[in-house]
C-alpha cells in the first residue's frame, strides 16, 4: 500500500501527507518529542471536543453513547495486539498496569523479579516494592543501552517468576526481540511482561505469534493519545492467576446493579477496572487508535525508521555523535545524541525558541519522530543544532 523510498527522499510526500494533516502540531513545530509526550491528531482533538459540548450541554443522558464510544478503545487496543477484547483493560498509566501484575501475583517469599537496570522507573519501582514480601528484584547492567539476552538469562533461576523488559529502552531506544525473550522465559518456566509505551503504535505485535504474557502501555507517546488512557493486557489464560487490585462496582459482573451486592468478578480483564474510567481519555485514545490502524503498524514503523535513519545520517555529517544503537533490528524511533561542546539543556532551550522540540535526557539529547515528520523537520531540527 504504501511505496518504500530512500532516506534521501521527501519523507513529508504522500501517503504520509495525509497523515501529516491530521496532525495541528506541525503547522507551528517540528516535534521530535513523541517519546515524551506526544500532541493529538485533529480526529482525537475534535473526538474529546464533542464530549466536552456533550458533557456541558447534556450531562450524563449521553452517558450509554460515551460507553459504547470507551468500548471501542478496548477493541481497537486488542486489535492492534492481536489479542481478544477480553484481554485487555483500560488502565490510567503503564505504572498502573505493571502493579496490577506486581500486586496481584500469588508471589512467595524467595521468588524473584529480572528486569533490566536501564528500565523507566515505571518498571522497577513496583517491583521493587515487593521486598517487604520476600521478592527480589535482579537489576541487570546494560552497557551504552545494548541489551544482552544471555546477561539476562544469566540472571534467572529456578525461582525466577517474572521477566519485565521495555520493548524500547527509553533513553537508548534498544528494541528487544520479544520472541528471543520469550523463548528464554519459557525455558526457565518464567512470565514475561512487556513495558511497551515506547514502542506500541509504531511496530507490529501479535500476542499470538509472541506470546507475552502481560503488557502495559499508556497511550500518550507514539499511540498519539491523551494521557491518563492506556492499555493493559494479559493472557485469557492469566485471569485467574492475578489476584484483583483496586476492586469495584465495575469489577463485577452487575456493574450497574447496585442494589446486587455479590463479588461475581467479570471473566475478562475488566474486572481490573474497578471505578469510574477516564471517558473522555479514552474516547479520545478511540480516535489516535483508528487513525494508526488505518494507516497500518507495519507501515508506520518502516516510515519512523526511515525518517530516523535520515536524522541520524544528518545528525553526524554536523558533528553529532549518535549513542543510540541506531543500525539492524534493535533500532527504533528513539535517537539520543550528543552535541560536543554543547550543554544538552541549554540546545533544548534554544530549539524551543526556534519552534523545534526534542528531549535532553541524561546530559544527551533524545530525538523522536513519528510517522508525519517530514524531511523538512528535520533540516529545521539541524538548523537549530548548528546555529
Amino acid at each position: 500500500m504504501f511505496a518504500e523510498s530512500s532516506p534521501a527522499s521527501d519523507l513529508s510526500a504522500e501517503p504520509w501527507q495525509r497523515f501529516r494533516e491530521q496532525m495541528p502540531v506541525a503547522q507551528k513545530w517540528a516535534y521530535f518529542d513523541h517519546a515524551a509526550v506526544a500532541p493529538l491528531p485533529a480526529p482525537s482533538q475534535q473526538a474529546i471536543a464533542h464530549w466536552v459540548e456533550q458533557a456541558a450541554q447534556e450531562g450524563d443522558t449521553v452517558w450509554p453513547i460515551w460507553s459504547r464510544q470507551v468500548e471501542k478503545a478496548r477493541a481497537l487496543g486488542a486489535q492492534l495486539i492481536g489479542a481478544e477484547p477480553e484481554e485487555v483493560a483500560l488502565v490510567r498509566s503503564t505504572t498502573e498496569g505493571i502493579s496490577l501484575v506486581a500486586e496481584g501475583f500469588p508471589w512467595r517469599a524467595g521468588d524473584n523479579v529480572v528486569t533490566l537496570a536501564n528500565e523507566f522507573p515505571s518498571n522497577l519501582y513496583p517491583w521493587m516494592n515487593l521486598a517487604a514480601r520476600g521478592v527480589e528484584t535482579r537489576r541487570v547492567p546494560v552497557d551504552d543501552g545494548r541489551v544482552e539476552l544471555d546477561r539476562l538469562a544469566a540472571a534467572c533461576d529456578s525461582r525466577t517468576r517474572i521477566i519485565s523488559v521495555s520493548w524500547v529502552g527509553f533513553l537508548s531506544g534498544w528494541r528487544l526481540d520479544l520472541d528471543r525473550v520469550v523463548e528464554l522465559a519459557r525455558g526457565r518456566e518464567a512470565l514475561v511482561f512487556v513495558d511497551a509505551i515506547q514502542g506500541l503504535g509504531v511496530f507490529p505485535l501479535d500476542v499470538r505469534a509472541t506470546p507475552i504474557d502481560f503488557l502495559a502501555a499508556d497511550g500518550h507517546k507514539w499511540l498519539l493519545g491523551p494521557e491518563g488512557a492506556g492499555l493493559f493486557y494479559l493472557r485469557r489464560e492469566h485471569l485467574d492467576l492475578l489476584r484483583p487490585v483496586g476492586v469495584g462496582w465495575h469489577s463485577v459482573v452487575h456493574a450497574t446493579d447496585y442494589s446486587h451486592i455479590e463479588l461475581a468478578l467479570k471473566p475478562s480483564a475488566q474486572r481490573y477496572e474497578g471505578g469510574t474510567q477516564n471517558m473522555v481519555g479514552f474516547i479520545g485514545l478511540a480516535r489516535s487508535l483508528q487513525l494508526l490502524l488505518d494507516f497500518g503498524t507495519a507501515n508506520v514503523g518502516r516510515r519512523v525508521l526511515e525518517i530516523a535513519d535520515l536524522a541520524c545520517e544528518r545528525l553526524r555529517e554536523v558533528g553529532g555523535v549518535v549513542v543510540s544503537p541506531h543500525d539492524g533490528p534493535h533500532r527504533s524511533g528513539i535517537v539520543a545524541f550528543e552535541l560536543p561542546g554543547h550543554d544538552a539543556a541549554q540546545v533544548r532551550q534554544r530549539a524551543l525558541a526556534a519552534g523545534v522540540v526534542l528531549s535532553a535526557r541524561s546530559g544527551k539529547l533524545r530525538i523522536a519522530p513519528h510517522v508525519y515528520t517530514s524531511s523538512a523537520d528535520v533540516e529545521r531540527l539541524i538548523s537549530v543544532l548548528v546555529a
